[in-house]
Parts: C-alpha cells; structure tokens; sequence
C-alpha cells in the first residue's frame, strides 16, 4: 500500500505540513481520508510520510526515538535517522519518504542517507510532489497567502492533476 502527496512550508514565522488522503494499492485507491501527518516531540515536530504506508510507521518510531534521544534536535535526529536507515539491514529494505519540520527547520529524509533542507521553505514528496511543489512556488512568489492556505491550495491543484492524490487534506501548523 501506497500513500502519496505531502508538502511543507515554512513562511511568515509559520510552518505547515499537509497531506492528502489516499492510500493506494497498484491502481486501486484502498482508502480516502488517511492522516499521513503526526505530531511528534511534544507537539514541536511535525512529520509527514509518503511512500509504503507500514515501512512509514516504522520510520516514525525511529525518528521519535531519535528525538527522544536528542531532545528534540531535529537536525541531529534527522541526520541519525537517516544514517541508520541507509546502513542497518533491515530498515534500507523501507520504502517511504518523510518530510520533518520544525519551527526552525525544514527536511526530506530518505532511505538513501539522504538529509535535504530546500533553499527556498518548501518540501514536497510523494506522487503529486511536483505539482504540489511548483503550485506552492507560484503561491509563494505571487500571492500574500499565509502558510496553511499555500499548503491547502497546492494540495487542492495538486489532486486535480494527479491521480494518486485526493482532496482530502490534513493539515498541521506549528
């Protein structure tokens, strides 16, 4: 099972993480309105996943871990959790992305070892990530929109192009 489009945004002091709600199995949509968002590190991380929805779990654990570890250094667990996910044997087999945020930071962490921060706020991973990230771009540049509504808007175009994202938006904000 699949779950598809997340994107985030940190602009005006605020950070916003949402998601659709569709889980995919090959070509058949299984549900409508999963939350693919959690509250982590008492409620000051937000992460969201994209990718096989139990290897996700999995990651989330990890990553909480991590936090707990790390008091909350959300760049110091990120940079753990990949390094641990790229070597140890079983979690390099998981196939999902995560995007974290936090009020200072804003990541895609991959299986690869891979820790990216965007130059430009904004984060998106999943089937509909182009077309959420390119909507979000434009929104940014060309509108005075706040954090929450960029994310609600490029998930809204971004359902209406791609056939693996729905309009059934959750949305955090930090």
């Amino acid at each position: 099972m699949r779950s598809t489009t997340i994107i985030g945004i940190s602009h005006k002091g605020k950070v916003a993480l949402g998601g659709d709600g569709q889980v995919t199995f090959n070509e058949t949509i299984v549900k409508e309105k999963a939350n693919k968002i959690r509250r982590m590190y008492n409620n000051t991380i937000l992460a969201g996943f994209a990718g096989a929805t139990a290897d996700a779990f999995t990651l989330f654990d990890k990553l909480e871990g991590q936090l707990e570890k790390y008091n909350g250094n959300l760049s110091r667990a990120a940079v753990e959790l990949a390094k641990t996910w790229r070597t140890d044997k079983y979690l390099r087999r998981l196939e999902a992305l995560l995007a974290v945020v936090d009020k200072e930071h804003i990541f895609i962490i991959s299986g690869s070892g891979d820790v990216l921060e965007p130059d430009d706020g904004i984060v998106a991973i999943g089937s509909g990530a182009p077309y959420a990230l390119a909507a979000a771009r434009a929104l940014l540049k060309y509108s005075s929109l706040d954090a929450r509504v960029i994310v609600r808007e490029a998930l809204e175009i971004t359902a209406s192009i791609c056939v693996y994202t729905n309009s059934h938006i959750v949305i955090e904000e930090l």
